[in-house]
């Protein structure tokens, strides 16, 4: 029997969008709702007319409905244990669960149908991560999903939603293990070793999304000097090593992303790597002071210069700077590896921004590949915006 939840009216044809299984109800489609609805409640929609469309996560802000199933479906851990076992299933059908890779996301918010949640796994512990006030309270009974799939080998789940939630739903969470402990933050990545700071780290720990393009990185990487900036914890670096790179620079602005850098090639390839040296200096000041010609591979890969649609013709024109600084100095034969993880900026934006910069600087340049996200971010086909990254490799003369 479906639990007696609480009720949203949407105004007369505002239900075209469910129609269409787009999982997003915004303010302005409401026409009415019970008076005792608090944020993060489960709620039923229903059209102008009372016909039920769906049940979903309410919450206050301009998307006030996160749409969890598009019929009346009890919202219970039955459901989430049938969602999170779907997800697995698919993580295997990609090769991903394998004993030289226990690193993948397994819950990629509205491109699993679980919109506001992100899960990360590394070995056997996951990384949960709330997007909306409902997964929040919805943390535990997730958790006790989580570990009840058994072939997922789950022993531990760390909590991790204190800069993910909305600051005006004053919940105030506390990052903590809801179930298990600490024992070890090291996790394996297509054979490699990474150490995973979830307690302290960006994101849930790891930038899991460039798994795929740092393989392809490795490809190009022998016989190159690579320079990879904005490193954060070194996951270019270390497959650049592997791939026979004749030397690796890694830069990020942070001190203990640089910490967390070498100590990620130490793991991988001893305390005395000649290969590698990191820096700890801003990306713009240290494309401006290095020589013309010192890298023939270059990784561009920086976090979101727009995380609103306000920002998006600044982060354009930071993209466009940043790029063109790095085209300049390329030495003949380079190959770029330029990325944007910004959600609000779209693929052919970004595309002009880079074009924009090449044609700046004169140089002939080629694209030799079109990236994205990897195929366990997957995108909902009726929600195309969850395509958030993207990212050119080049060819510069």
């Amino acid at each position: 029997m479906t639990p007696q939840y609480r009720t949203i009216t949407l105004k007369r044809g505002k239900e075209e969008s469910l129609e269409r299984f787009h999982p997003w109800i915004f303010s302005g489609a409401i026409a009415g709702m019970d008076k005792d609805i608090e944020e993060g409640d489960i709620v039923r929609v229903l059209t102008n007319d009372g016909t039920p469309v769906g049940t979903g996560h309410y919450q206050i802000g301009s998307i006030a409905v996160r749409m969890l199933s598009f019929t009346d479906d009890a919202i219970d851990e039955s459901f989430f244990s049938h969602r999170l076992r779907e997800a697995f299933r698919l993580r295997q059908a990609l090769g991903l669960i394998r004993p030289d890779n226990d690193t993948y996301r397994l819950v990629h918010g509205e491109g699993d149908f679980l919109p506001g949640l992100v899960i990360d796994i590394y070995g056997d512990t996951a990384v949960l991560q709330a997007h909306s006030p409902g997964m929040h309270f919805a943390r535990n009974i997730i958790a006790d999903a989580l570990t009840g799939i058994a072939e997922a080998g789950v022993k531990n789940v760390f909590y991790k939603s204190e800069t993910t939630l909305p600051y005006k739903a004053q919940l105030e969470p506390v990052n903590s293990y809801i179930t298990g402990a600490f024992h070890t933050n090291v996790a394996t990545e297509n054979g490699l070793k990474f150490n995973i700071d979830w307690l302290r780290g960006q994101k849930t720990g790891f930038f899991v999304d460039q798994r795929d393009n740092r393989a392809l990185l490795q490809h190009y990487a022998h016989g190159r000097r690579v320079l990879n900036m904005f490193c954060y914890t070194g996951g270019f670096s270390v497959y650049a090593l592997r791939g026979e790179a004749e030397m690796v620079h890694s830069v990020d602005s942070s001190a203990k992303a640089i910490s967390l850098t070498d100590a990620n090639v130490a793991l991988n390839f001893g305390d005395n790597c000649t290969r590698h040296r990191a820096f700890a200096e801003d990306a713009f000041k240290y494309l401006d002071e290095m020589p013309a010609g010192a890298y023939d591979l270059i990784v561009l890969d920086p976090p979101a210069f727009a995380k609103h649609r306000s920002a998006v013709r600044n982060a354009l024109r930071g993209y466009q700077r940043l790029n063109a600084k790095a085209i300049a100095k390329a030495a003949s034969g380079t190959i770029l590896f330029t990325f944007s993880c910004s959600q609000a900026i779209n693929r052919e934006q970004f595309r002009l921004a880079v074009f924009s910069a090449a044609a700046q600087t004169g140089r002939r340049v080629r694209i030799l590949h079109q990236l994205t996200q990897p195929a366990d971010h997957p995108v909902n086909i009726y929600h195309p915006e969850g395509e958030y990254l993207k990212g050119l490799v080049l060819y510069v003369e």
